[in-house]
């Protein structure tokens, strides 16, 4: 299954505001609630050191770029409809936006660190952004347990073997993209009859909830004064959260002003250049965004994206080439392609996403950098340049 990035949140958190930031895609963006009705699909980049300075080469890349030794690998990017509380129960079309969120492989969960905004994303003069993480994460874990409950009309309880049940919800979940190794070690200290127990069941789908859709937080809105307080419980209140303080309005006013040159910028980065001509308004802007890049480090929006597809959805990028001693392909490309995979895949899965014949056709793989041919379980690693070679 692709990599597939989700945005969720309440009405007006900015979502919309942060998929424009990673993407500068034109989309709908208001002060009401449900802007958004039918998905966004937008591709953002993640961004990685590319082997290019180490092995002392110039890349040429085709399905990616590299920018100052640092890969841009493009990853989809659906943002849902906002959420609202009830929404497992189809309040807000909720079900529908909830079944969005199918093929994701991890979720940013955008939050208004601000809390300018109640749970329905109208205007307030104070919610606590800390209820927006309990209430959207209870809502999936619900709008799971009811997927779930549906596979358990097919089991008896009392009767149906614990082998026989999981095999049953890996076919009901199998479109979540949860794998039956997933269910099994959930079930591992749960009964059958667990499934039938309200309480326990939401427990379980909590916990593949946290498997196969890991979720990070970006506070969003942080350049907004009331932010600090409210970043300040979060990171107390959820102290094992990945929370990643934002500003989306501030990523795009960086990206359109290096757009138009008047600075160099580089997403992700903890300053930029100025080097076209800015007036008083426009320098005062940028003066304060650099303020708030250098309290938090960046604008976070791209630290967000890195952060969950790397350490919560535990991707890495395998570079392949055809000639290990040039790194190049056949046309001489040097590191033309950036492979996103799943952690613990092997070079066989790196083949078969290349093309199916090569798989089929597979003999062994090759580690560039060492020359050395690899064993068949070999787990490949992050930064890794293969060679594959099979049968014509």
């Amino acid at each position: 299954m692709a990599l597939l990035v989700g945005l969720v949140g309440k009405p007006n958190a900015g979502k919309s505001s942060f998929l424009r930031a990673l993407t500068l895609v034109e989309v709908k963006i208001a002060s009401y609630p449900f802007t958004t009705i039918k998905p966004n699909l937008a591709v953002a980049h993640v961004t990685t050191p590319c082997p290019c300075k180490e092995l002392g080469v110039t890349c040429n890349p085709r399905n990616s770029r590299c920018v100052r030794g640092i890969r841009f690998v493009p990853v989809n990017v659906i943002d849902v409809a906002g959420l609202v509380p009830g929404a497992h129960a189809g309040r807000g079309l909720g079900n529908k936006f909830l079944d969005d969120l199918r093929k994701a492989s991890c979720l940013i969960h955008v939050v208004d660190c601000s809390g300018k905004t109640d749970e329905k994303g109208e205007p307030c003069d104070f919610h606590d952004p800390c209820e927006d993480v309990r209430w959207l994460e209870k809502e999936i874990d619900l709008w799971f347990a009811s997927i779930i409950k549906r596979a358990t009309s097919r089991i008896k309880r009392g009767f149906t073997k614990k082998g026989e049940a999981i095999k049953i919800l890996a076919n009901q979940l199998s479109g979540l993209g949860i794998k039956k190794e997933q269910i099994e070690a959930v079930m591992r200290d749960k009964e059958v009859d667990d499934l039938f127990k309200g309480g326990t069941l939401v427990e379980i789908a909590s916990s593949l909830r946290e498997i196969s859709k890991p979720m990070l937080i970006a506070a969003n809105k942080v350049d907004l004064p009331e932010s600090e307080e409210n970043l300040k419980r979060l990171i107390k209140e959820f102290p094992n959260r990945v929370i990643i303080p934002c500003s989306a309005e501030a990523e795009i006013a960086l990206k359109l002003a290096a757009k138009h040159e008047l600075i160099d910028y580089l997403p992700g980065s903890n300053d930029f250049e100025v080097k076209g001509k800015l007036n008083e308004k426009q320098r005062e802007a940028l003066e304060k965004i650099r303020e708030l890049m250098k309290k938090y480090g960046s604008t976070g929006v791209q630290e967000a994206l890195n952060k969950a597809v790397f350490e919560l959805a535990k991707y890495i990028v395998v570079y392949p080439v055809e000639n290990e001693n040039k790194f190049s392909d056949s046309k001489g490309n040097v590191l033309p392609d950036a492979i996103l995979l799943p952690h613990g895949s092997t070079p066989r899965d790196l083949a078969s996403i290349i093309h199916e014949e090569l798989a089929r056709g597979f003999i062994c793989a090759i580690d560039a950098r060492t020359k050395k041919r690899l064993p068949a379980d070999y787990k490949l690693k992050n930064g890794d340049v293969i060679k594959i070679m099979a049968r014509c």
